[in-house]
C-alpha cells in the first residue's frame, strides 16, 4: 500500500510541478512584455527583467491553487486513461485512500506556500517595487501617478519611493488644524530613518496663516513624533495580497483604529489564512472530476475544465470581496463561501460515483 501511495503521489507531484512551471513561465513572459511599456529614465529592459525575477515568488504563490487543480487533473487523468485507476479500484483501494495518496505531496506544496506567503513574498515584492519606483522616480512631488499615502490624524503624507533600508524619496507632508484648514506643507527630496526619527533632506516648506504664506528652505530637518517607520511603510507600499498574514492583520487593525476602510485588508487576510485549505479542496475537486464527469474524456478537456473551475473560483472570491466592501459584510464569509461551495460540489460528485 505504501508503494501505491508513493506512486500516485509522485505522479501528482510531477504533474503539479510541470503545470506550475508552465503557468509561471507564461505569466512572467507576458508581465515582462507589459513592463516594456513602462520604460522611462533609468528603468530599462535590464531593470524590468530584474523586477520580473524578483516577483517570481509572488507568482508561484498566486498560481498554487489553480496549478494544483490542473496538475491533479492531468496526473490522475493520466492514470485513468491508462486504466491504472481502474486496476487500483478493482484491487479494493477506496476512493478515500486515493484522495489521501494524492493529497500527501500537496501538503508539502501547501507548506512551501505558507513559507513563501509569510516570509519571502513580502520581502522580494517590496524590494522589487522599491527598486522599480527608484528607477522611475524623477524628483516629482505628489503630481506623479505613483506613490503612497499615509494619514495620522490631521497629518497627511505622500511618499514617492520607499526602500527597505529605511530611505524614502519624494516626501510631501500636509498638516491640517482642527477645522480642517491647511496650515503647513513641505516637500523633501529624501528622508533617512535614524532609529527614533527621520532626517529630511533638501526641504521646501510653506506655512499658511491669515496674514499670507511664508516659504523656507532647509538642508536638513528633523521629523519626529510620527508612527511612520520602515516596518510600517513596508506594509503600506504593498498591495494587500502581497503582505504576510501577520502584516495584513496588523495593518488592518491600524486602519480600524484610524477609522479608515479596512475591509479589503481583512478580506485578503482571510484569503491567505484559508489558502492552504483552498489548495487541498482543489485536489478534492480534481479527484471528484476524474472519478465523476471527466473519467472518460480527453486530456485537453480535463485541462480546460481545470482552467474554467480555477477561474470561476478566483472570480467568485473577487466578486464576493467587492460585495463585502460595498455592503460592509463580514470578510470571512466572502473568503470562505467559495471554498465551502467547491467542497460541497466535490462531495456531491464523489457520492454519485
Amino acid at each position: 500500500m505504501k508503494l501505491l501511495d508513493s506512486y500516485v503521489g509522485r505522479t501528482v507531484l510531477i504533474s503539479v510541478s510541470m503545470v506550475l512551471f508552465l503557468l509561471i513561465s507564461l505569466d512572467a513572459s507576458f508581465a515582462f512584455l507589459a513592463e516594456l511599456d513602462d520604460l522611462k529614465g533609468s528603468y530599462q529592459a535590464q531593470e524590468a527583467l530584474i523586477f520580473i525575477l524578483l516577483t517570481l515568488p509572488r507568482r508561484i504563490y498566486d498560481f498554487m491553487p489553480v496549478g494544483t487543480l490542473i496538475g491533479c487533473l492531468i496526473g490522475l487523468g493520466t492514470l485513468a486513461n491508462t486504466s491504472e485507476l481502474t486496476v487500483i479500484r478493482a484491487a479494493g483501494v477506496s476512493i478515500a485512500r486515493i484522495v489521501f495518496a494524492a493529497s500527501r505531496p500537496v501538503i508539502w506544496i501547501v507548506l512551501v506556500g505558507l513559507v513563501l506567503g509569510q516570509y519571502i513574498v513580502p520581502q522580494t515584492e517590496q524590494f522589487a517595487q522599491s527598486e522599480k519606483a527608484r528607477h522611475l522616480y524623477q524628483g516629482e512631488s505628489i503630481g506623479s501617478r505613483d506613490g503612497y499615502w499615509y494619514r495620522e490624524g490631521g497629518h497627511y503624507t505622500h511618499i514617492q519611493v520607499v526602500q527597505p533600508n529605511g530611505v524614502m524619496f519624494g516626501i510631501s507632508r500636509f498638516v491640517f488644524d482642527a477645522d480642517n484648514v491647511l496650515v503647513r506643507s513641505d516637500f523633501s527630496e529624501r528622508a533617512i530613518y535614524q532609529g527614533d526619527h527621520w532626517s529630511l533632506e533638501k526641504v521646501r516648506q510653506t506655512r499658511m496663516s491669515g496674514e499670507g504664506t511664508e516659504s523656507e528652505h532647509f538642508d536638513t530637518l528633523r521629523w519626529e513624533n510620527t508612527s511612520i517607520t520602515p516596518e510600517v511603510m513596508s506594509v503600506v507600499v504593498l498591495k494587500p495580497d502581497y503582505l504576510s498574514i501577520t502584516g495584513l492583520y496588523r495593518y488592518a487593525t491600524y486602519l480600524d483604529s484610524q477609522e479608515l476602510e479596512s475591509t479589503s485588508y481583512f478580506f485578503s487576510f482571510w484569503k491567505k489564512v484559508l489558502q492552504p485549505f483552498t489548495t487541498l479542496v482543489m485536489v478534492f475537486i480534481a479527484i471528484s472530476f476524474v472519478f465523476g464527469p471527466l473519467r472518460s474524456v480527453t486530456m485537453g478537456q480535463r485541462i480546460m475544465a481545470g482552467v474554467i473551475v480555477g477561474l470561476l473560483f478566483h472570480y467568485a472570491q473577487q466578486f464576493l470581496g467587492h460585495v463585502t466592501i460595498i455592503f460592509s459584510l463580514t470578510p470571512f464569509l466572502a473568503a470562505i463561501v467559495p471554498l465551502v461551495v467547491s467542497f460541497g460540489i466535490g462531495v456531491y460528485l464523489l457520492k454519485r460515483v
